[in-house]
């Protein structure tokens, strides 16, 4: 049995108190970090593969079903504004099409050539990287994706809870992760879930650093698309560049980004 699918350590939780039932997942998710750490070798060997096609300008492309297909699209998603790169450079797909990261499609991770279909809709080539997300490992519409891709030379990867799985097998850099048995048996939107988001939260971050689009520690280049963002980006430039709160606001809407206003007053220097 999949390790994914292993009875829960706990029991009768219709009979805990609220108090037991979050005290027992709260000790179950600090596991989760444990086992992440120990993936680490294989996310490095991913993250660096990836890299390397990015730069000669490929794109990355997740591709899920249900929870592990919401994770994808929601890191793909976060990379423009986070990193002020294309909405096409990170790609997010989910078996259902869109109207699955709502709500459940039936059936749609059981077709094993429609993730070829989604992913050729972008004209998808040898420079891209695919990345096939499965807390279980076997759910074919990832694992379709991923072998027909490799066949035709496109970097593969995969984030999965389980060892040993078919879709592991089926990557050149396969991640994983496995958490053991959930709190609520077999809901990997729990553990597993949160095993893969804090993956993705590494690749992309340490991809999107690689590429250049970070200074310092500073995300130079984040969309000034709300009050929040724009005072976060004026202490960027107070920081950088040691000028009153005015000066910095005044740099930003003269260049009209961070990084721009950062580097404009160093060149002047």
């Amino acid at each position: 049995m999949l390790t994914t699918e292993s009875s829960s350590h706990y029991n009768n939780l219709e009979k805990m108190s609220v108090k037991a039932i979050l005290e027992g997942i709260n000790s179950e998710d600090n596991t989760v970090p444990q086992a992440v750490a120990k993936a680490l070798p294989q996310i490095e060997k991913l993250v660096t593969a990836t890299v390397e096609r990015m730069k000669k300008g490929g794109r990355l492309f997740y591709i899920g079903a249900g929870t592990s297909g919401r994770l994808g699209i929601l890191d793909a998603s976060e990379c423009p504004p986070t990193f002020g790169v294309g909405f096409d450079l990170v790609i997010g797909l989910i078996a259902g099409g869109d109207t699955a990261i709502r709500k459940a499609v039936e059936f749609a991770e059981d077709d094993k050539e429609q993730a070829v279909k989604d992913l050729d809709a972008y004209h998808i080539n040898e420079h891209d990287v695919v990345i096939g997300i499965a807390a279980s490992g076997t759910t074919p519409y990832v694992i379709g994706g991923v072998k027909q891709m490799r066949a035709r030379g496109i970097l593969t990867g995969c984030i999965t809870c389980n060892q040993n799985s078919p879709l592991a097998a089926e990557v050149e850099y396969p991640v994983e992760v496995p958490v053991g048995a959930e709190f609520l048996t077999g809901s990997t939107r729990m553990k597993a879930g949160t095993a893969q988001k804090l993956v993705l939260n590494m690749i992309s971050t340490t991809v999107m650093i690689q590429l250049g689009r970070v200074k310092g520690n500073k995300m130079v280049d984040m969309q000034l698309s709300n009050h929040k963002l724009i005072d976060r980006g004026i202490r960027m430039v107070m920081s950088e560049l040691g000028v009153d709160k005015d000066k910095a606001k005044q740099l930003i809407e003269e260049h009209g980004s961070i990084r721009a206003a950062i580097e404009s007053r160093m060149h002047e220097q």
